[in-house]
C-alpha cells in the first residue's frame, strides 16, 4: 500500500477551516464537521473498550469490525458525496443479528440500570452515549438544506447503541459480576 500520509501537519487548517474528502473546504465547526468528529470520537472509544478486553473476549471481533463500519462511516461524510455510501442495510442487519444473539444470553431488563459494574462495561455505556450523540449529529445534518447523508449511517448508529447497551449489561455481568440498578430517591432516602 502506498504511504497515505508523508506529512502530518498542512498548516491549511490554521484559519479555522477545514478539507473534505471531495476537494471542498468548510468551517471546522460545520455540522459535517461536527458529525464526523463524533464517529471518530465514537471509535476511539470501542478501541478504548477493545484495550479492556483478553483477546480471546467473544466480542472481540464483533468490535473490530464495528471499529472498521465506523471509520467507513467517516469516509461517508468526509467525502460529502450522496453517491459514495459503503454502509447498507445488510450491515445494519449484521448489527441486530449480533444484538439478539448477546440479548438472549442475558436475564429480561426489569430495572433501569446506571452505568457502571466493572470499567470494560462503563467504557460500553460512555461509547453508548457518544453513539447516541453521532446519530443525532448524523440526523441534524441531513436536515440542512444541501447537505446529505447515507441513511443507513444514521440507522447504524441508533442500532449501535442498543448493541453496546447491551455489550455494557453483557460485560458487567462476566465473571459474577453485577449490573448497577438505579435506586429511585424515595428507596435511597436515610
Amino acid at each position: 500500500m502506498a504511504d497515505r500520509l508523508t506529512r502530518i501537519y498542512t498548516r491549511s487548517g490554521d484559519k479555522g477551516t477545514t478539507g473534505l474528502a471531495n476537494g471542498s473546504r468548510v468551517p471546522k465547526y460545520h455540522p459535517r464537521i461536527e458529525a464526523l468528529g463524533d464517529v471518530d470520537e465514537l471509535n476511539s472509544l470501542i478501541g478504548l473498550l477493545i484495550s479492556e478486553l483478553e483477546s480471546s473476549h467473544p466480542l472481540l471481533s464483533n468490535l473490530q469490525t464495528v471499529q472498521n463500519d465506523l471509520f467507513d462511516l467517516g469516509g461517508e461524510l468526509a467525502i460529502a458525496d450522496k453517491s459514495y455510501t459503503v454502509i447498507q442495510l445488510e450491515t445494519v442487519n449484521r448489527l441486530e443479528h449480533w444484538l439478539d444473539i448477546l440479548n438472549d444470553e442475558l436475564p429480561p431488563l426489569k430495572e433501569f440500570i446506571l452505568p457502571g459494574g466493572n470499567r470494560a462495561a462503563a467504557t460500553a455505556h460512555l461509547a453508548r452515549t457518544v453513539c447516541r450523540r453521532s446519530e443525532r449529529r448524523m440526523v441534524e445534518l441531513a436536515s440542512i438544506e444541501d447537505e446529505t447523508i447515507n441513511p443507513m449511517g444514521a440507522a447504524y448508529l441508533n442500532r449501535l447503541s442498543d448493541y453496546l447497551f447491551v455489550t455494557a449489561r453483557f460485560l458487567a455481568r462476566e465473571k459474577g459480576g453485577r449490573e448497577v440498578l438505579w435506586q429511585p430517591s424515595s428507596a435511597r432516602e436515610n
